[in-house]
Formats: structure tokens, C-alpha cells, sequence
């Protein structure tokens, strides 16, 4: 249940244990406030940067996530700009930093204790090296999850050696350039500590170690006192070694007993942190880091598409769709920042295209041809399985189909997906075609519509000719900061339903599943609409297929609505618009240890006890602009069952719930709180359902692995209900090798280990990554759960070696003193770049500068590259990045000051190097 644990921005909440870089008041550092600090200032870096690229100022109307976001997104584009994503990235990165201290409790190298210099080194350049190729495959959750580990492992070093003691103010650069030696450690015999009996002494270093600049860090033992003799130990009650002699400690986590050290410790860190982000933007660039950040447009385009020989409509209209999203929306906020196509047949399926282009995406789309198939059943789940691993978390994902599944079989891995990447699915069946015949049961369409409703979706059922109609969901959804007012669902019956409207909503839409409906919907005046009026006083409603469609008219007040539905057959109701007040979640469970904190739970919440929930609220101008209500779970479906929370304010935003009792089946969560811009209520629901167990499973990925090699992943499994036999069964969207007990045999509990292993064929690309869902399930099916974990596959890096520049000429003579009159002048800059016996230079680019970068073939041993630009603008940057990721910086100003003139050349360079290059060419 839960696979990566790690400290969330709750873990102050928890009483007891001190935690690193995080003592329970005292107001001292954490790891999230340095990290935190780090990406933010990173993030602003980076957006003004791009925004200046563009010619455009960057000026954040204030210090919250949204109007960072609003502000790196909303240069000129209209509409409105959700900060969801870029939270819910901070937040990954934050968790996988807290994973360090809940898995790797006792790992000298992750924490940099015992003196592991070499091996916590090794852990950030491997992971770094692991964050680039993963950046380059696009795979950018992936990259989070290990960012967030190796920044943990960097700022332990400060808070946890002997650096700022030794007097550096500046980090230690080696610990992120294996190219570059580590010096003048101290050995296993060489004592570094003296005795401090009350173990709070200021600095217990030995002053022969001092003196000679000896680096050494604490021992820390928590089920061991064993240490070395002489050797400093850790510190801290959870410490076992800190009353073996020398007692006491070094660490600097906490501001007593030396604030002095302790601040110099957050301030290293936080630069050290701000180098390893810095070298991880210039390996990816300005665009990709961002997008790794989550600033990106919330909207995302992805088609999962049947391809058999009856589909031939159903992709013309899809096409259709594609064309009119990119073109209707090209320069606002609900341009997708990402289109995903996956086509699926029988028996393949794949592969996944994904690009930012929206011109590639149309050039793919047009592509898709209908051929092939014969009997009814299709690779529809396994399509949508690569989508789902493929796609950001919380996208829409839209399926198109006219047959049912052929691998119904994965149902509860395409369950597990949906419930770990919150992402929505809506289904397009269509009636069987003239040109083949396809049985499509009720039972079969049934599987569409629970794993729709499972995500928040609708299932809907159109002929070919009225689907046209129905795609106008996918125009409504494909938006950014499109929220979820209401969702739920009924077997047959009349019921009425209220939500709440806000003034922050616009394009407020109600969507009814179902055969047999009618309904009648009244605003907060007592004004009311019937199914049968197309275009009433309060919105208008088109009906195709088993879908109703219901826009409210523009000037719609706020307050309370209700909509009375009856139907004697199963229908869906739900209410969505668009507004940049939402919320993040996750359910959490809470650990002790030395550093206490929260877990995030992949799967289903223990059943039996109270629920934990870890929110993020948004608002218009951050959370300062919103108060809340309510929080709590309710069901979807049956009878309403409502749970409210207890809850704890955190500050930013951040909301820890505690519900004392769950509802029994499928819920969901659901928020309601005050607007104070609007002054209005407002609620939020979220879309994807979630339900308890006692079925409880732990693993924990803790490297990745190298094509050709097998991974051995330990599991355990654990019951709280009948023990027995379980089923498990394992899937990976690589369709990787993999093997594992089909069966286990628990008692109730007692977790039962086994070991799963996967091998990623040899030729798998540096940067893969595979996404790996476990289930057990009872033998009577009644009770299961799973855990989603992802693993890496990163070939061994031998180059860590920068590219080199250097400046051979400068041609600035013509640069007048007077800056003021540099306008109608121009300076020239010609370097050589080399990467010496390295991988090679990938790509060289203009960082700093508004002029013109050449260079000539990136294939050749010496790149030649050449500058021009106006004497208005002095300084120049240029990033040369190779094969793996090193990155090396070319950087020269012609800010005068006072020395030799700048050496001249006859001809621009810039013009050399073309007629060079042409040559060469010829």
C-alpha cells in the first residue's frame, strides 16, 4: 500500500522525534522550506527567462503558486490559469524527499552519515544521471520522484558532515561532479570528536581536524551503538551511538545547539540544491524543466482509438475534433500544452505518440487508417494502459471504440491506473457497422461504464452518425482549470440534487448518462428548466445518444441549484466549469521512526480505521482569497453517505483531514469553503472514486536498472480480514519480462514476503520507464488491492566530463562607452566548444543575450560557434550539452572596464563560419 513513503508538508504536525533539517517548532529549516525555496526560486528563473526569450516581461502579480503560474503562462494568452499542476509537482518532489527518512532509515549513504562520503556521492550523480534521461524521454514524473531523493541525499551532507565547521560558506561542488575528486577524508582510525557529556555541545570537532580540513560526519546508529573509536556521532535521542564516547553529536538539524552552524548548514543546502536544479535545466532546457515543474497549460489532448476496418467514421470525427481543438484554441490558456495518440487493433496496440506540436499531432492523427480486425473483441485496455502511464497526471483521456474488450482481463490494472494517476476516461461506443458486425452485450459496455465512472468520465453511446454530436464533451474538457462541481450516479430512480455555484465558475456544464431521463433543473430564484426545452431561460440542452448536455447561459447567479432527475434505468450526473479554485489530494498514513512523518498511500486506505487526507487548496490569489468549510468523503453511487473530516489548517494553503469514519463502498472527496473575491460559496468535488481494504501491500523500488539486467523487487503482503490463499497477479506497460508467485498464502496479520523480478530487454532505451501495478485479490474476489510503482531503466554513465569552451575572439571595438548611444553597433564572439573523449555535444544553445548563435557540424571533434549582437546587449551565455547530460557554459560581457582593447577580425566571424559550413556542405 504504500511503495515510496516520505514526509509531506504535514510532518510538522507529528510530535516526538526531531527530523532532519525539521525539529517540532523552533522554527527551524526543513527539508521541504530548503527545497521549496530552491524550486521556487528556480521556477521564477527560469519563467522570466523564457518570458524575455519571447519579449516579454515577467512580472508575478504576487508570491502564490497561481500568480507564479499565471505569470510564467499568461504573457498574452486569455482564459483562466490553474496552479494544480505545478502543486502537485511541488508536492511529489517534496514526499519523495521525506521517502529518504521512512525507507532508507538506516542507509549511511542516503543521509551521508558514517562517513559514506563516496557512496552518497554516487547515490546524486546516479540519480542526476538518471533525472536527465528520464527528462529526455519526456518522462517527467519519473524525474520528480528521483529529485525530490536526491536532493534529500545533497542537503543531508551540510546538516549532517563537518563542512560549515571547516568554515565553507560556498557548497561542495564535487558532491555533483564525480568528474572532480573527493579530498581529504577523514580515515576509519582517525578520531574526529571529543566527548560531550551533556551532548549538546556547540562544536565537539577535535582541532587537529579543524586545522587540517579534515572532512568526517556523524554515526548514527538506530538499532546499533557500534561506532569507531574517536568518531563523532550523529546526535539525538534516536541516535544510539550519541552515548557511546565522544557523546554527543554533530548534526545540524536543528538551530540548538549552535544556530550559527545550523544556518550556515540552510544556506549551503539551499545553494547546493539551487546548482544541482540549475545543472539539470541546462541539460534539459528552459521548457522541459519546466514541464517537469508542472508549468505547463492544464489542458492535454489524448486519443486512445480503435483502428479496425469499422472504424473509419469514428476516426474521421476524431480528426475532426483534433483540428478544430488546435485551431480554435492556438494562443490561449486552453491551447493543450500536450497532444497523446494511441492507436490499438488486434492483436497490437501502440505505439504511443506524444508531442507539444499540435501541427505533428495532426500530422499523426491524419495518418490513421481503418483496416484489419475480423472478430469482435479489441486491445482497447491496453491502449488505454499506455495512455494512462504515458499521460501527466489528472488528464482527460478520451477512448473511441465500437467493440468491447479483448483484455478485459486487465480491468483491475486499468483500476489501479485510474485510482493512482487521477485521471479521467470518457468512452465513444459506437453502433455496430454494416462492414462487420460486432456484438456489443450490455455486460460488455458495462466495463466501459465502470471503469467511466471509476474515473469520473462518462461512457457514452452514439450511432456512427450522431457521434459528431456527442465530441462536443471533448470540446467542453479539453479547457483549462476545468473543475468537478457534482458527480454521481444512480441505479433507477427519481431524486433531486443540489450544488453550489460561486461566482470564480464560467462554461458551467451539466452532463446526464442514461436512457429514459427526464429531469428539470432550478437556479437559486426558484427559476426552472425542463428536459424537454432546448433552449430555456437558465441554458441550453442537446441530446444525442445516451447523453444529455446542458450549457448554463453566461449571466447564471451563485448560490444553490438543484436539478430532480428520474429515470427507471442507471444514469450519471455531472456538473463541471471552469475555475481557478480547486484542490489536490492524497490519502496519507503516518509513521514513526527518527524522522517522523506522513506516507502517501498508492492504493486503497486501510479499512477499519480513520482515514488521513493531505489537501491543497487554490484559489485566485492563493490561499489568503478563500476560507473553507468542510471537507469530506462521500459516495457516488447508492444511497448519499457524507463523512466529514476533522481538519488542520497548515498554513499555504495545506489541509491535513482526519475522517473518523469511512463510507462504505466507492467515494470521493468532496470540499466546500467561501470565495472572498466572489464572495461566494463554492464546492469541489474530486472525480476519481477510491475504497477501503484490509488487504495491505509494501514494496519499495530503491535504484533502477540497466538494460539486459534482472530487477528483483521484494514485496510483502499483509490481511487484516480472512486469511487464505490470494491471488497476485503483475503488469508493466513495457510488456517487460516479469515473474512472480501467481499466489500467496497469508494469515491474518502477518505480512508473507515474496520477490517479483522484471528484465528490460537489452536494447531498451536509456531513460525508459515502466510503470509496474501489483494486485492480491481474496480467493472470493470480495476484497484486493494493489500498489503503482515506477521503475527506471538507465544505462551505465562512464562521461561525466563538462564540455569545454573557449572564448578565441572577441571583435567589440565599436562598442561605445556610452551605453546610451550602443543602438546602431554591433560586437562579434567566436569560440571553440569540445567534449574531449566524451560522448559528444548533443546540442549547443543561446542561454543570455539577444543576438545570433551559429556553430558548425555538432558531429566534428572542435565545434566552432560564432556570436553577433548589438552593443545594447553585453553579455552573452551559451549551453553546450552532450550525450549523457554534462553540461558545459560559454559566458563573456563586454561591460567595459578598463583593459586592453578586444581583439579584432577582418571578416564577421559569424559570416566565416557560414561560408565554412557551406563549403564543407559541398
Amino acid at each position: 500500500m504504500s511503495p515510496v513513503l516520505g514526509i509531506a508538508l504535514m510532518a510538522l504536525t507529528l510530535s516526538g522525534s526531531t527530523m532532519a533539517f525539521a525539529p517540532i517548532g523552533g522554527g527551524a529549516s526543513t527539508h521541504v522550506s530548503i527545497t521549496g525555496a530552491a524550486l521556487l526560486q528556480k521556477v521564477k528563473e527560469t519563467c522570466r527567462a523564457v518570458a524575455e526569450a519571447s519579449g516579454h516581461e515577467f512580472n508575478p502579480t504576487g508570491n502564490s503558486a497561481e500568480e507564479l503560474v499565471q505569470a510564467c503562462l499568461g504573457f498574452t494568452a486569455t482564459g483562466e490559469v490553474s496552479a494544480a499542476k505545478f502543486r502537485s509537482a511541488l508536492q511529489v518532489i517534496y514526499v519523495q524527499n521525506g521517502l529518504i527518512d521512512r525507507d532508507f532509515i538506516n542507509s549511511a549513504p542516503h543521509h551521508f552519515n558514517s562517513e559514506a562520503f563516496v557512496e552518497g556521492r554516487r547515490l546524486i550523480t546516479n540519480g542526476v544521471a538518471s533525472i536527465k534521461a528520464n527528462l529526455r524521454n519526456e518522462n517527467f514524473q519519473a524525474a520528480r520522484e528521483t529529485l525530490g531523493r536526491v536532493l534529500h541525499t545533497l542537503q543531508d551532507f551540510y546538516s549532517h558532515s563537518n563542512w560549515v565547521e571547516l568554515g565553507n560558506t560556498e557548497p561542495h561542488i564535487n558532491l555533483i561532479r564525480p568528474d572532480l575528486p573527493l579530498e581529504n577524508l577523514a580515515d576509519v582510525d582517525t578520531a574526529t570528536c571529543s566527548d560531550c557529556a551533556s551532548g549538546t555541545c556547540p562544536n565537539p570537532i577535535l582541532p587537529n581536524i579543524l586545522k587540517e580540513k579534515k572532512l568526517t560526519s556523524g554515526y548514527m546508529g538506530v538499532f546499533s551503538n557500534a561506532k569507531p573509536k574517536g568518531k563523532c556521532s550523529h546526535g539525538g535521542a534516536s541516535d544510539l551511538t550519541s552515548t557511546v564516547v565522544p557523546r554527543g553529536g554533530i548534526n545540524k538539524d536543528e538551530r540548538h545547539p549552535n544556530q550559527a552552524f545550523h544556518t550556515a548548514a540552510v544556506n549551503a543546502a539551499t545553494t547546493a540544491s539551487l546548482q544541482l536544479l540549475e545543472d539539470i535545466r541546462g541539460a534539459a532546457g528552459d521548457n522541459d524543466f519546466l514541464r517537469m515543474m508542472g508549468i505547463a497549460r492544464s489542458s492535454v489532448l489524448c486519443f486512445v482509438i480503435d483502428t479496425t476496418g469499422s472504424m473509419s467514421d469514428d476516426i474521421d470525427e476524431a480528426r475532426s475534433v483534433v483540428y478544430e481543438i488546435i485551431d480554435s484554441k492556438k494562443g490561449t490558456q486552453d491551447e493543450p500544452s500536450e497532444y497523446i495518440l494511441v492507436p490499438f487493433n488486434d492483436p497490437d496496440f501502440g505505439p504511443m505518440i506524444r508531442t507539444t506540436d499540435p501541427n505533428e499531432m495532426k500530422k499523426e492523427i491524419s495518418k490513421l487508417r481503418a483496416k484489419g480486425g475480423g472478430d469482435a473483441p479489441e486491445m482497447c485496455l491496453s491502449g488505454l494502459q499506455l495512455a494512462l502511464t504515458g499521460a501527466p497526471a489528472s488528464s482527460y483521456i478520451y477512448v473511441f471504440t465500437d467493440a468491447i474488450a479483448k483484455d478485459i482481463a486487465l480491468k483491475d490494472t486499468i483500476v489501479a491506473l485510474i485510482t493512482s494517476t487521477k485521471s479521467t476516461v470518457s468512452f465513444f461506443m459506437t453502433g455496430a457497422s454494416k462492414r462487420r458486425r460486432r456484438s456489443l452485450s450490455a455486460s460488455s459496455f458495462n466495463d466501459y461504464s465502470d471503469l467511466a465512472l471509476a474515473s469520473g468520465g462518462q461512457a457514452i453511446k452514439v450511432s456512427k452518425r450522431q457521434l459528431p454530436q456527442a465530441t462536443q464533451v471533448i470540446l467542453d474538457t479539453s479547457t483549462s482549470a476545468l473543475v468537478t462541481v457534482l458527480q454521481r450516479a444512480r441505479e433507477s430512480k427519481q431524486e433531486t440534487f443540489p450544488f453550489m455555484l460561486d461566482g470564480s465558475l464560467n462554461n458551467i456544464t451539466l452532463y446526464i448518462t442514461g436512457t429514459s431521463i427526464t429531469f428539470t433543473l432550478t437556479n437559486p430564484a426558484g427559476v426552472s428548466q425542463s428536459h424537454s426545452e432546448a433552449s430555456g431561460k437558465l441554458g441550453t440542452i442537446q441530446s444525442v445518444g445516451n447523453l444529455r448536455r446542458v450549457r448554463l447561459n453566461a449571466d447564471q447567479q451563485a448560490g444553490t441549484w438543484q436539478i430532480t432527475i428520474n429515470s427507471n434505468q442507471p444514469y450519471t450526473l455531472k456538473v463541471t466549469g471552469q475555475s481557478t479554485i480547486t484542490f489536490i489530494y492524497d490519502f496519507v498514513e503516518a509513521f514513526q521512526g527518527p524522522h517522523p512523518g506522513y506516507a502517501v498511500i498508492s492504493g486503497r486506505p486501510q479499512a477499519g480505521q480513520p482515514a488521513t487526507l493531505l489537501l491543497s487548496v487554490m484559489g485566485r490569489k492563493g490561499p489568503s482569497s478563500m476560507t473553507i468549510g468542510e471537507v469530506g468523503l462521500v459516495t457516488v453511487s447508492g444511497p448519499e453517505d457524507v463523512s466529514n473530516g476533522t481538519t488542520t489548517d497548515m498554513g499555504n494553503g495545506d489541509i491535513l483531514v482526519t475522517i473518523a469514519k469511512v463510507p462504505e463502498g466507492e467515494f470521493v472527496v468532496m470540499l466546500k469553503g467561501n470565495d472572498i473575491v466572489s464572495n461566494s460559496q463554492f464546492q469541489r468535488q474530486s472525480t476519481t472514486q477510491m475504497s477501503v481494504s484490509k488487504v495491505n501491500i509494501r514494496a519499495v523500488v530503491d535504484s533502477s536498472v540497466e538494460p539486459g539486467e534482472t530487477f528483483s523487487l521484494p514485496f510483502s503482503v499483509m490481511t487484516q480480514g480472512s486469511g487464505g490463499t490470494y491471488t497476485i497477479n503483475a503488469k508493466n506497460d513495457r510488456r517487460f519480462p516479469i515473474t512472480f508467485p501467481a499466489s500467496l498464502t497469508l494469515t491474518t496479520g502477518q505480512y508473507t514476503n515474496a520477490t517479483l523480478t522484471i528484465t528490460p530487454p537489452v536494447n531498451t532505451p536509456s531513460g525508459t520507464d515502466a510503470t509496474l501495478t501489483i494486485e492480491a485479490k481474496s480467493s472470493s474476489g470480495v476484497d484486493s488491492n494493489y500498489i503503482v510503482l515506477r521503475l527506471s531503466v538507465i544505462t551505465k554513465v562512464t562521461d561525466f566530463v563538462q564540455p569545454l569552451c573557449e572564448v578565441v575572439s572577441v571583435l567589440a571595438d565599436n562598442c561605445p562607452e556610452d551605453v546610451s548611444q550602443c543602438e546602431p553597433f554591433q560586437w562579434e564572439l567566436s569560440a571553440n566548444l569540445t567534449d574531449g573523449n566524451g560522448t559528444g555535444i548533443e546540442s549547443i544553445t543561446l542561454r543570455q543575450g539577444d543576438g545570433n548563435l551559429f556553430h558548425t557540424s555538432l558531429s566534428v571533434p572542435i565545434i566552432q560557434a560564432a556570436y553577433n549582437a548589438s552593443c545594447c546587449s553585453q553579455i552573452v551565455e551559451f549551453v553546450a550539452v552532450d550525450k549523457v547530460g554534462n553540461v558545459g557554459k560559454c559566458y563573456h560581457s563586454i561591460v567595459r572596464s578598463g583593459g586592453p582593447p578586444a581583439l579584432t577580425l577582418s571578416l564577421p566571424l559569424w559570416l566565416c563560419l557560414l561560408v565554412s559550413a557551406f563549403m564543407a556542405r559541398s
